[in-house]
């Protein structure tokens, strides 16, 4: 049940922009090709460059499933 209140999509971007920690950028890699991924903060997802895809950040959380994943734009 709803507590009454209406959702707010802008409320919901700004959860979704929750600061990823630095020190666990720094250890992630893609899980598919094992190599260093790149942060892009303005649309909040990791960038495998050797995968060709995106991972989502959600509140704060990398999402590294490949299923999540979105393929990069060529």
């Amino acid at each position: 049940m709803s507590d009454g209140q209406a959702e707010d999509p802008a409320a919901d971007a700004a959860s979704a922009q929750q600061a990823v920690d630095p020190r666990l950028l720094e250890i992630l890699v893609c899980p598919l090709t094992k190599q260093p991924l790149i942060y892009d903060r303005a649309k909040n997802e990791l960038i495998s460059r050797a995968a060709g895809l995106a991972y989502p950040i959600r509140g704060g959380i990398p999402i590294m499933l490949p299923d999540e994943a979105r393929p990069l734009d060529h």
